[in-house]
Parts: structure tokens; sequence; C-alpha cells
């Protein structure tokens, strides 16, 4: 069993898109969101670190892309996935994945509420057990052009 000690790499990968543009935002929130899912990110990578053996290589990657009318920022890690019986519950309040005591179950229900009701954006996760999650932000761009 290994776990992320400062002799074992984490790959951070970045792909951002330099034509994005800009989005009205509240930064500090938007960036609590993406604390969260960081977090979450690096939480599962160590997850499946702790049973995998040498040949794995924890990865997490950040994307952001324009789609049309939206920009898309997508947090990606390798870890070991949720199952598929959990994710209609993963924006739940209260409910989290991770062994008691160690999340609250608060932290993507708050972002999902922060990126819905307060920019008007979307939430939503794609997973595959054994393959890890993505997370995807969708923000609007304003109507004011920016």
């Amino acid at each position: 069993m290994r776990a992320l000690t400062p002799d074992v790499n984490l790959a951070i990968e970045k792909d951002l898109e330099v034509s994005v543009g800009e989005v009205e935002m509240v930064p500090e929130e938007i960036g609590r969101v993406l604390l969260n899912l960081m977090n979450n990110a690096f939480f599962a990578v160590q997850e499946r670190l702790r049973f995998s053996d040498s040949s794995y290589a924890p990865t997490v990657r950040v994307a952001t892309l324009r789609d049309r009318d939206h920009v898309e920022i997508r947090v990606h890690d390798n870890g070991p996935g949720i199952d598929e019986a959990l994710r209609g519950k993963i924006f739940e309040p209260f409910f989290t994945t991770k062994p008691t005591g160690t999340g609250t179950g608060l932290g993507l229900s708050l972002s999902y509420e922060i990126v819905t009701k307060g920019h008007g954006g979307t939430l939503t996760m794609e997973s595959e057990e054994g393959q890890g999650a993505t997370f995807i932000v969708r923000l609007p761009f304003s109507e004011h052009g920016v």
C-alpha cells in the first residue's frame, strides 16, 4: 500500500485554451469551487494510490475550452472513479463518498449552488469506475460580450 509522500510524483496537467475569453463571475466563489474540485481530485488519486502497484501514475488534469456561449472548466483525476449507484447523490447536501470523519459532504453541494444559482451555469460529473472522474463547470459568457 502506497500513499502520497514527498517521494511520489503527482502529475498536474494543464490544457488551457488561450481563446477562452473572459467570463463575468465572482472570482472568490468560483475560486472556491475550483479549489474544492482540485482537493477532491487529489483525494481521489491518493485513495487509488493506496491500493495500486508502482505502475500507477497519479494525475490531475485541468482543462478549459470555449463552447459557443459558455466556457468549460474540466477537472479530471485518474483515481478510482465514483460508483454508479452513488453518482445521482453526489451533489446532495451532506452526502460524501469519503470515509467517515474525512469529509463534510458540503463541498460539492455548495459548489453546485455557487455554479448553478449564483452564476447561471452547470456543474456535472462524468465517471468510470477504475478510470477516474471528471467534473465539468460550464459558465455562460456575460450579456455584455465579455
